[in-house]
């Protein structure tokens, strides 16, 4: 089940999809090229050389097991994955989300990659290697790279991203911010700026009617509704973010006692809290209107921006038309393709398919079968969104984080919504249970719970006691 090619692997791109990928490429005795154009090059979004580079966030989202992103995790530590084990290394405090200190963990996703049986080259491609080759390039793949694949996929899909501003710790007025979760998950993790109700409405005509950042005439704006501009979302009404990234539900100012109308939240960015993400806030507005407008922010009138935030246009390809039911295209078979270009969004959603196309390569070389996981788990789900399975056949094909509506429907009675996640859960456990000894290299044994605490009481028919 280990048997080396002749060749080694190419894998381009040594994003989070790549990196994962070569790591289980590596675990399984193939030997990889990880071809990155870091540091001779980087795309208008990087702003480091490292491998595993976050851009966007520092946050992997929930960690809930019963939210279908925090199965994602909970399936990916127990196939060993490298990012979410460099994760769980490397965390910050976020509430009930999977937040990391950014240095730290792309450190220590290079260091095991070098551990492995993985050469790492620098530089950027601009054709195609011969030999196997997993395409991980991501949203931003490179100008060359894009048109030396477009023969081969046809039409080149794509939408806009944009990133949010990061502010250094100590310019935050810590007299107006306060710190908490909402309903006290996790803590008191984040930075908590309220606004009036008359503060809030400003705000909102400011982000209407700032400057923003022009797309070039041949390019029309599309944006993944899971990561809209701020100003996107103002303009579709007034209390459109009031209810939700600034929404204030579960967070009581303790110097008033009161709920405040809106909430800007800021997340952590390092363990020593020398930075700070505004959570949602990510925006095309150019960068002088982003210092004047977010200035607006009680708390933030003096603010130092660390990292203003910014736009880019990410690419990807219509994977259920383009791919096989390996994740190889089907025109030029060699060819796999991981992450974000293959339609999947999110950092997470990124390593899972680089994890999956791993599998499937190592099928392919050692003359054995690809099973992908149950559509019921989360990492089924995510396969089902790229081979098409998810979506009706003629439904136009758009980037998506892991959800539920990726999976097969609950059979049975309809259920509340917080019983129906329950369900995904256990449904998606009982089956990733039954699939993983068919993965080609152990996986954990299921965690098992602590029992649940069971308060002492006295004998039927007699008063309770408490300790």
């Amino acid at each position: 089940m280990t048997t080396t090619p002749s060749a080694p692997i190419t894998v381009i791109g040594g994003g989070l999809a790549g990196s994962e990928c070569a790591y289980q490429l590596s675990r399984l005795g193939h030997d990889v090229v990880l071809r990155e154009m870091k540091p001779h090059k980087r795309s208008p979004a990087h702003k480091s050389d490292a491998l595993g580079e976050l851009v966007c966030s520092n946050s992997l989202r929930s960690d809930n097991p019963q939210s279908a992103i925090g199965m994602l995790h909970a399936e990916l530590r127990r196939v060993g994955s490298l990012i979410l084990g460099a994760a769980d290394l490397h965390r910050v405090p976020a509430g009930d989300a999977l937040a990391v200190e950014r240095e730290g963990f792309a450190r220590e996703i290079e260091g095991s990659l070098r551990r492995g049986r993985v050469t790492i080259v620098g530089g950027e491609v601009t054709a195609l290697p011969e030999g196997t080759v997993v395409i991980a390039t991501g949203p931003l793949t490179s100008p060359a790279l894009t048109d030396a694949l477009a023969p081969l996929v046809g039409e080149k899909l794509y939408f806009y991203d944009a990133i949010a501003p990061i502010v250094s710790g100590d310019s935050v007025d810590l007299s107006i911010a306060w710190r908490a979760s909402r309903y006290d998950k996790g803590g008191d993790d984040y930075l908590n700026l309220p606004m009036d109700k008359e503060q809030y409405l400003a705000f909102v005509q400011a982000l209407r009617a700032g400057e923003k950042v022009k797309p070039h005439e041949f390019e029309e704006p599309r944006y993944f509704e899971g990561c809209l501009p701020i100003e996107v979302m103002a303009e579709r009404g007034d209390e459109v973010l009031a209810f939700g990234p600034m929404k204030p539900v579960g967070l009581v100012d303790p110097r008033t006692g009161k709920r405040a109308h809106a909430v800007v939240q800021l997340r952590m960015e390092d363990r020593a809290g020398t930075a700070w993400n505004l959570v949602g806030f990510q925006t095309r507005l150019t960068w002088p209107e982003q210092k004047r407008i977010f200035g607006m922010i009680p708390g933030l009138q003096a603010a130092e921006w660390v990292r203003m935030g910014q736009i880019h246009r990410n690419t990807f390809i219509d994977s259920p038309r383009l791919l096989a039911s390996d994740l190889s295209l089907k025109r030029e078979p060699r060819l796999f393709f991981a992450g974000q270009i293959s339609g999947v969004e999110g950092y997470v959603e990124s390593a899972a398919c680089g994890y999956l196309v791993a599998l499937s390569v190592h099928a392919r070389l050692t003359g054995t079968t690809f099973t992908p996981p149950p559509g019921t788990t989360a990492l089924g789900a995510l396969y089902r969104h790229v081979t098409g399975e998810a979506h009706p056949p003629d439904a136009p094909y758009q980037p998506t984080n892991v959800v539920f509506a990726l999976y097969p429907s609950l059979e049975g009675k309809k259920l509340k919504k917080a019983d129906k996640r329950v369900a995904y859960a256990e449904r998606g456990g009982r089956d990733f249970d039954r699939w993983a000894p068919l993965a080609p290299h152990p996986v954990a044994p299921r965690p098992v719970p602590a029992p649940p605490v069971v308060p002492v009481s006295a004998a039927p028919g007699a008063p309770a006691t408490h300790s």
